[in-house]
């Protein structure tokens, strides 16, 4: 006689709690929660991580479904998350609302923004299929830098672009790579993260989401596109987030398309009064300076990742950086002297005549 089998249900990975105190805090804090908000606790599955301490659920609710962010207090401060939320909302961007935080404990509820990313719907072998996407990102982006005022985040200034550039030298060239700078390349650094902050500098400030791009996107509906990883949104520079989308870190693409989107924001941006200047030539100029500080900034930071937090594969995407950087480096004279300097820690072979200080 034969028997039926029973198709297989694939099971969602175990959520793995590494202190058992902090595994009962948030089955209370569950507990309470799923009360209040018709959650079901037997839904509960890992969402996904990112480069920092949180990590995040997925729950089913009455409506659907829900996000739970796990942000140890000890090392990582929700508030700016929050703030941030509330400003998007109000902006009339599409960002996670709060439906509930525990502020000693970390623990938070949001609305679920969906479960695909742009990233996971981008077609790599067909830019042009992709445009559609981009354009809602920009429009995305032009909203929340309508909704833009001073003093209400922290200023993307000179002390902390110092300090972002400051990763490439500490933990790329140093840790990463073993190479001790001596004078003459520090020299170079010097000088070159003195130009590339004047040039940041120079534009007007704006509020920046500081990780604007496909994998920070969630697709949300066929006209929209929701926003995630904002905590650590600035007030700086206009050309900030336009080269965050299209020198994305994990996803590179040709030029063509890269002036194709940014000239499409520059127009849209500038019709709604954006302060993006009447020259796309000289605006196009300063967001690949700012792409060039990103990336050495990324760079030292996916190292950082690697070498104290034992994330290695994030480092898996520095030849990307390191194209970029050329690239940029390579187009403006006063760069030449970084290009070689990032070369020869590269091992890329540099030219006969070669001194790091001079141009």
């Amino acid at each position: 006689m034969s028997h039926a089998t029973t198709p297989q249900v694939p099971t969602q990975p175990a959520i793995v709690w590494n202190d058992p105190t902090r595994a009962e805090q948030f089955s209370c804090w569950l507990s309470a929660t799923a009360a209040q908000h018709g959650l079901q606790m037997e839904s509960l599955r890992l969402a996904s991580a990112d480069a920092s301490f949180r990590r995040y659920f997925r729950i089913d609710a009455p409506d659907g479904s829900c996000i739970i962010m796990d942000a140890p207090p000890d090392k990582e401060n929700s508030a700016p998350f929050v703030k941030v939320a509330a400003l998007m909302q109000a902006a009339g961007v599409h960002a996670p609302q709060v439906l509930a935080w525990d502020e000693p404990l970390g623990f938070m509820l949001l609305t679920d923004l969906g479960a695909q990313t742009m990233m996971q719907v981008i077609n790599r072998d067909d830019p042009g299929a992709n445009l559609p996407r981009y354009l809602q990102a920009v429009d995305a982006l032009i909203t929340w830098q309508l909704s833009s005022q001073p003093d209400v985040l922290p200023p993307y200034d000179e002390a902390l672009l110092r300090r972002e550039l400051a990763l490439f030298p500490d933990w790329y060239i140093s840790r990463h790579k073993g190479v001790v700078l001596d004078d003459a390349m520090r020299q170079t650094l010097d000088k070159s993260f003195d130009q590339i902050i004047s040039q940041n500098l120079s534009w007007p400030s704006v509020f920046v989401h500081r990780d604007f791009m496909p994998r920070n996107l969630m697709v949300s509906g066929p006209d929209a596109l929701g926003v995630l990883d904002f905590q650590d949104a600035v007030y700086g520079p206009i050309t900030y987030d336009i080269a965050s989308l299209m020198r994305d870190a994990f996803l590179s693409w040709d030029e063509d398309f890269c002036l194709d989107v940014t000239i499409r924001y520059w127009e849209k941006a500038r019709k709604a009064g954006l302060p993006v200047g009447d020259d796309f030539g000289e605006f196009y100029r300063s967001v690949e300076w700012m792409g060039l500080q990103r990336h050495l900034k990324v760079a030292g930071i996916f190292a950082r990742l690697t070498l104290r937090d034992g994330k290695p594969q994030y480092l898996a995407d520095t030849p990307r950086f390191i194209t970029y950087i050329r690239t940029t480096c390579a187009r403006y004279r006063e760069l030449k002297p970084l290009l070689r300097l990032v070369e020869k820690i590269e091992g890329i072979e540099e030219p006969a005549v070669f001194g790091f200080g001079r141009q």
